[in-house]
């Protein structure tokens, strides 16, 4: 079978491999992959791979084999799935606890832009808590993550502020709901929750944002650029503000990968996918995803998919 493998080439990320299909663990189910797509995070890795390195965590496709222990889904069942690596390729081994159905109602294209930016989406509203009827601020927002927390956070009842480099890249977060601003600085605190994404310069302007008692949830670094605070700023800022960490990750994801399918399905989540090309352009759509020239997700197709 044909897989993407890591060139270590800034400029053509990946290339075509012939490799062996690979043997799935007795709670896998191989999938045979129609469509999966890609993260900016994952741009970040190709820069200097690791020799072990197998891309793609993003995939919906058709499993083709059951899993040997009997969990999951059976033979011609079409799912969405988030494997730990090797989502880039014909064929993939995804464990049972990571799949979830698909409804005929919703394509691969779509579904594969769900698994990590909707989970993360998922994740971060439930860390920040009950967000009804108060004032959130996005950083980051034009991403896939972004554009999934502003439609269920506005669907919530929450008033949130997004930041976004220009406008065009704010359009479809303003038909969603938010108010857009293109700084940090430019947003009309305070805010009970500011869910943080770029680092760098803007976490510290972020802080004095929030309200006196309020929380931060950091969750990237999209910046590249490591965040300096200065005690002595903070003191002259909001008191007892909360700064969180916080990461996506841990399995299972089914149950995630469940409920957002429900969400599209009912037509109250909607996938923005700001590229849906074949797979033989996923070098130059790896570039033009890290250089952010693609607003929301970039899928990419397998042999036709539907």
């Amino acid at each position: 079978m044909q897989r993407l493998i890591p060139t270590g080439d800034a400029e053509r990320p990946v290339a075509f491999a012939e490799v062996l299909q690979p043997v799935p663990e007795p709670s896998e189910a191989l999938v045979k992959v129609e469509a999966f797509a890609l993260n900016r995070g994952e741009t970040f890795l190709l820069e200097h791979p690791r020799p072990e390195l197998l891309p793609g965590k993003d995939i919906a496709g058709l499993v083709v084999q059951a899993a040997a222990d009997g969990s999951g889904p059976g033979i011609g069942t079409r799912v969405v799935g988030h494997p730990a690596q090797g989502g880039w390729a014909e064929y993939a081994a995804v464990p049972t606890h990571s799949l979830a159905v698909l409804p005929d109602g919703i394509d691969s294209a779509r579904a594969a832009a769900l698994p990590l930016a909707g989970i993360t989406a998922l994740r971060l509203l439930r860390t920040a808590g009950s967000l009804t009827g108060r004032r959130v601020l996005l950083t980051g927002a034009s991403g896939g993550v972004g554009h999934y927390v502003t439609e269920l956070a506005v669907g919530a009842g929450t008033e949130l502020t997004a930041v976004t480099a220009t406008p065009e890249r704010g359009e479809r977060l303003a038909e969603l709901g938010a108010k857009v601003v293109h700084e940090v600085a430019a947003a009309q605190g305070p805010f009970d929750v500011v869910l943080e994404s770029t680092g760098g310069p803007d976490l510290p302007i972020a802080v004095s944002k929030v309200r006196p008692g309020g929380m931060l949830v950091w969750f990237g670094q999209a910046s590249r650029t490591p965040v300096s605070l200065d005690f002595f700023q903070l003191l002259g800022g909001p008191e007892r503000v909360t700064i969180q960490h916080f990461h996506y990750a841990g399995a299972p994801y089914g149950p995630d990968l469940s409920t957002l399918v429900r969400l599209v399905e009912e037509g109250r989540l909607h996938p923005e996918t700001g590229r849906i090309a074949d797979w033989s352009r996923t070098a130059e759509t790896l570039v033009d995803l890290r250089k952010r020239r693609i607003r929301g997700k970039a899928v990419l197709l397998i042999g036709g998919t539907r």
